[in-house]
């Protein structure tokens, strides 16, 4: 008795599914939390509201998503012979050939052109030239991360940079200045530089045997495993020291950011606990879900004390 084929996915669906627009979660909330201190702000000077409170919002979301689409879809387009023959990544529908090179470039070029676009509407929207002044340089930076690792193990923490970016790149969206008063904000940043690099060594582990045959470098592929896991576990220390570090500068941030806070640092201990206990295969759990969580967590309470501080 023949059983029917499972039909494969459409070139465009497989495409989407490649891009994963769902992992948005882990800089969304801080890019929002960003937003939200620099249109409310702790000085005398007017908050954002009305309409240009929706374009900014509107635009910050729009401008997240496309850019970091771009950059995943760069990362695809680099990594495409190397996860062909990497046993978890060949698959993946470029490396399997199952959607052509020219549907990733093309779906590049719309992403890039919608961030673009964004950031001129920054200007004639919110009469603000600095996202368009600025594009340039921050695209370039998170498109690139994912040549990295065929020079330095420190390629996490540029990944981790990239992703911190979403954070003062957003306050400066919505008001120019608000980089240059909001220490908390900077803390933020380094918050996401610190748990982004520190989850990132635990994604590498999936791949630790793929990078040595190929003379890529990670920390767990250039210093061991235990070595890098201790590096994971200091930058999400540093992470959650730099969460407490901006609850405390900050007179918004109250009793709501302080429970993220703790709720943060409880799920980042749970996450460590988890690969100690069973490595990288509940790697959806440690690397998707309580990282997501904690993204939402915190961007939602520090978003609630904004508003209500």
């Amino acid at each position: 008795m023949s059983t029917a084929a499972t039909p494969l996915p459409s070139p465009a669906k497989a495409l989407l599914g490649d891009i994963k627009i769902a992992h948005s979660v882990f800089a969304l909330p801080f890019a929002l939390l960003g937003g939200a201190m620099a249109a409310w702000p702790l000085e005398d000077s007017a908050p954002v509201t009305g309409t240009a409170l929706g374009w900014a919002f509107g635009l910050i979301v729009a401008a997240m998503v496309s850019a970091r689409t771009a950059a995943m879809l760069c990362n695809r387009l680099f990594d495409r012979h190397i996860d062909a023959r990497n046993p978890r990544t060949a698959r993946r529908p470029l490396a399997a050939g199952a959607v052509p090179v020219r549907n990733y470039v093309v779906a590049l070029t719309l992403a890039l052109i919608v961030f673009f676009a964004c950031c001129v509407l920054f200007l004639t929207q919110l009469d603000n030239p600095l996202p368009l002044y600025l594009c340039g340089p921050v695209i370039l930076w998170i498109c690139a991360y994912g040549l990295f690792k065929r020079f330095t193990w420190l390629c996490h923490l540029w990944l981790g940079a990239s992703l911190a970016l979403s954070v003062p790149a957003a306050a400066v969206a919505v008001s120019g200045d608000a980089v240059a008063h909001m220490p908390a904000l900077w803390l933020l940043a380094a918050m996401v530089l610190c748990w982004v690099s520190g989850f990132d060594v635990i994604y590498a582990l999936q791949d630790v045997d793929t990078d040595l045959a190929e003379g890529l470098h990670s920390m767990p592929s250039k210093l061991g495993v235990r070595r890098a896991m201790w590096c994971s576990r200091f930058l999400h220390l540093a992470a959650v020291a730099l969460l407490f570090g901006a609850w405390s500068v900050d007179a918004r941030f109250g009793v709501a950011f302080l429970a993220a806070a703790c709720v943060a640092a409880a799920l980042l201990l749970v996450e460590h606990l988890t690969v100690r206990r069973w490595g990288p295969t509940k790697i959806a759990l440690t690397f998707f879900t309580l990282n997501g969580i904690v993204s939402c967590v915190i961007g939602a309470a520090g978003i609630w004390d904004v508003l209500n501080g």
